[in-house]
């Protein structure tokens, strides 16, 4: 076969700094490995290079919402087709062992062979930009649970008389009262004083966390709203919710083929677990454990609100069917609403 009619398909292992490229034929054979920057000069130079083995049907990049982002945009802009490959399990490493050749041939396989068939996310509109938003504030909520926790920690263990003027304070209430209190910095040798300094560090730091959250939502509450409309307008589905599935989804929602695909994405796709006389279906406890943790927030909410829910609810309970298990069942209803209406959303956004 002549290298201008010979197909190639490309496989790459990404790194901060380099990434390793390997092309196999139709068949599956290896035609070469090289590795090459993780630069916009090293992505030209990795698809040239590719290109010397015939023509690229596609390419199948690990990492594509990491590393390996800036060289799948590459690829999709030069007209390749990209696919997303997930990392070996531990089972293949163990027996085929771990390099970086080993892991841009297996990806190259697995995208030849359609074992892989994912394709990344764009991140080049809306979705984007609100994923970027919530990865601050996510940040600032988690900073400030750790101060929260330590601010009671401390105080279980504060002197008596700091315990004893603080007792009966929580929340909001308490973290102000230790914003206000004025330590000694001249004995901050005595437990005290210095415990007196640590809770008004803080509190402080409590106060300055919730101002930037606040920040956060105020800038994500309209971006959210104005990007998917009917998704924000769903029983259950407020900012932060909605935000996080359509991150989930990204900017081409149209990657995922049907509400199934997107039930196995969040997790809430059930799994047989049949044996004998048996038969039954568990957790899944793969895909995206935030966008599985929305679904639950939409579930939990309906559950404790909505008639509809409710009346579900009662109805299963009396069939023999656990709280977990309808609330499987409610995630998976829950995932198709959302399909349509994240459809609904991005067919409005790509007509605008």
């Amino acid at each position: 076969m002549t290298v201008k009619k010979r197909q190639v398909t490309g496989g790459v292992d990404t790194h901060g700094k380099t990434h390793h490229a390997a092309a196999v034929d139709q068949a599956g054979r290896m035609l070469g490995d090289q590795e090459f920057p993780a630069t916009a000069v090293g992505y030209q130079q990795l698809l040239s290079w590719l290109r010397t083995f015939g023509r690229v049907v596609k390419v199948g990049v690990e990492g594509t919402g990491a590393y390996g982002a800036g060289l799948a945009g590459h690829l999709s802009t030069s007209g390749i087709a990209v696919v997303e490959i997930d990392r070996p399990d531990r089972k293949t490493r163990r027996s085929k062992g771990k390099s970086d050749p080993i892991d841009a041939l297996a990806a190259a396989r697995a995208a030849l062979s359609g074992q892989a068939a994912g394709v990344p996310k764009t991140r080049t509109g809306p979705v984007e930009a609100i994923r970027a938003l919530r990865v601050a504030r996510r940040g600032a909520v988690k900073a400030r649970t750790a101060a929260l926790n330590q601010l009671h920690g401390l105080l279980t263990s504060a002197p008596q008389t700091l315990r004893e003027d603080l007792s009966g304070l929580t929340g909001a209430a308490l973290v102000h009262r230790c914003a206000e209190l004025d330590p000694d910095e001249s004995t901050l040798t005595d437990p005290v004083h210095a415990t007196t300094a640590a809770l008004a560090a803080i509190a402080a730091r409590i106060t300055a966390l919730n101002a930037e959250i606040a920040q956060a939502d105020r800038r994500l509450r309209p971006a959210v709203a104005r990007t998917a409309p009917t998704l924000s307008s769903m029983f259950g589905a407020g900012p932060e919710v909605a935000g996080q599935l359509l991150s989930t989804a990204g900017d081409n929602p149209d990657r995922l083929r049907s509400e199934a695909a997107l039930a196995h994405l969040c997790g809430a796709a059930p799994i047989p677990a049949s044996s004998g006389r048996t038969d039954r279906h568990r957790l899944h406890r793969g895909g995206d454990r935030a966008a599985n943790n929305a679904l639950h927030t939409i579930v939990l909410s309906r559950m404790r609100h909505d008639p509809r829910t409710r009346a579900y609810v009662e109805k299963r309970t009396k069939q023999g069917l656990s709280k977990k298990e309808i609330m499987r069942c409610l995630k998976r209803y829950v995932v198709r609403e959302v399909h349509t209406a994240l459809l609904a959303d991005f067919a409005a956004l790509n007509t605008a």
